[in-house]
């Protein structure tokens, strides 16, 4: 198992907007965070979110664009009774950098047991190192 190569962005600090929404931070402009883990096994770039208490079918939405993955989704509250609830509902929401090999075009996403796991495909290809330019004089 290995950890992914974060693709490179435009964006000054690619790994700057993962820190503002981690769990440690928490600084959301809006919803709740959504608590993932990834790694890189068989040739795919995986990663797991905490959604418990769900409906895949109506309440998850997973899009990939610009190199990065978004999973929203909505909990709603099931009971209107009035009484003691610590769960959280209401709007969660993650945004993750894509590895620089990632071929968006392979994306399968499986919800089971409160855990959507979200898998993309790797392209063999190495980044290209830095080469030597001749200088002419």
């Amino acid at each position: 198992m290995n950890l992914p190569e974060r693709r490179d962005i435009r964006f000054p600090f690619p790994e700057l907007l993962e820190w503002m929404e981690s769990p440690m931070f928490g600084f959301r402009p809006f919803g709740q965070i959504v608590r993932v883990e990834d790694y890189i096994a068989d040739g795919r770039y995986v990663l797991r979110a905490e959604l418990p208490g769900i409906d895949p079918d109506k309440d998850v939405e997973v899009t990939v664009d610009g190199g990065m993955l978004h999973i929203r989704a909505e909990k709603t509250r099931r009971s209107a009774e009035p009484h003691r609830s610590e769960f959280a509902y209401g709007s969660l929401s993650r945004t993750v950098a894509l590895p620089a090999t990632a071929r968006t075009d392979d994306v399968k996403a499986v919800y089971k047991g409160g855990v959507l796991e979200v898998s993309v495909g790797l392209t063999e290809e190495k980044k290209a190192g830095g080469r030597r330019i001749t200088v002419e004089h």
